[in-house]
């Protein structure tokens, strides 16, 4: 389904832009993070590439599509449904016709590989946050997305549940499915990160290899927003 192409989009509440004319075309391979400082439209330009929002102008275009589009998205603070552990697992698969002895058979798997194969039957609800996480990430992977978008996934964990969940999001990555994420945390986005977007201003300002834009930066903004001189999110 790839590439993503998004052409001159644009994006605005009550009058206010929050995206502005961002034109990028986003291929397979690399892992590519969103950086940029708070209220930068980060977010926005995720939820608009996943097609959760739709731009006020501009276009977004799978150009490998061919009708079949397989992506994913896990949230910050990603929603349990009231059932068990394996009962969140399955219930994606459920939607996506599986017959319920395939979809347990995959859920179970996916749950295995996780490390939450012991809470299967446990209330999703009950779990820790970074269990719920790793929960939200077996979901997704279970789908087996071509595209698996990523908003801030570690943000209000601890370091140990960041490192089980980025562990986690290399598994997925080496399955091969694309990651496209966005993260506060610049040393996650120097691990995780093969490529930078950095937008400020919702304007995208540049686009560089990881270590290219952390050694040296085109903009005197990416230069500021590393050196901790603008606010992150």
């Amino acid at each position: 389904m790839l590439p993503l192409a998004l052409e001159n989009v644009s994006y605005a509440v009550d009058g206010k832009a929050i995206l502005d004319q961002v034109t990028v075309e986003i291929g397979a391979g690399p892992r590519t993070v969103i950086l940029g400082p708070n209220g930068a439209g980060k977010s926005v330009l995720m939820r608009i590439c996943h097609g959760l929002l739709a731009p006020t102008s501009g276009c977004v275009r799978w150009l490998g599509a061919n009708g079949s589009r397989r992506q994913a998205m896990v949230f910050q603070r990603p929603v349990m449904l009231r059932r068990s552990v394996l009962g969140n697992a399955m219930y994606g698969l459920k939607l996506a016709g599986l017959a319920r002895g395939e979809r347990e058979l995959r859920a179970r798997d996916v749950l295995e590989a996780v490390g939450l194969e012991r809470q299967a039957d446990q209330p999703a609800r009950q779990l820790s946050g970074g269990e719920q996480q790793k929960l939200a990430l077996a979901r997704a992977w279970s789908l087996g997305p071509e595209v698996l978008f990523l908003d801030e996934p570690t943000a209000n964990l601890d370091p140990v549940a960041t490192r089980e969940v980025e562990s986690i999001i290399g598994q997925i990555r080496a399955s091969g499915t694309k990651i496209i994420m966005t993260t506060h945390n610049l040393g996650q986005a120097r691990r995780l990160g093969d490529e930078i977007l950095f937008i400020s201003g919702g304007r995208l300002l540049e686009r560089a290899p990881v270590d290219g834009f952390f050694v040296q930066p085109a903009t005197a903004e990416a230069a500021a927003f590393i050196r901790g001189e603008l606010p992150w999110t």
